[in-house]
């Protein structure tokens, strides 16, 4: 049964991807919620960061905003001290 489960959440990842495409990486609420001490730690296990639904990376003069963060919302809220800039995103890196 726990097979059968899996893949039929496999199926629905697949088609949320095909049904809204974007190079963010959504994680599930079963990913371990963790409080990183800095960027440095953070960026090691999310290297282009971590954000909340919805966030947009706000960049300054002519720099191309980063899209490819991890996505979830209780990943953002235990690191939102890490948000320098305050646009949601939590270590944000190219």
């Amino acid at each position: 049964m726990n097979h059968i489960a899996n893949m039929v959440l496999a199926g629905l990842v697949v088609f949320a991807g095909m049904a809204a495409p974007s190079s963010q990486v959504t994680l599930t609420q079963a990913s371990k919620i963790t409080t990183f001490k800095n960027c440095t730690q953070l960026n090691q296990r999310y290297p282009h960061g971590v954000g909340r639904t919805g966030a947009h990376d706000r960049v300054s003069g002519h720099g191309k905003p980063v899209t490819n963060f991890a996505v979830s919302n209780a990943l953002y809220a235990a690191n939102r001290k890490s948000d320098r800039d305050h646009d949601g995103i939590a270590c944000e890196k190219h």
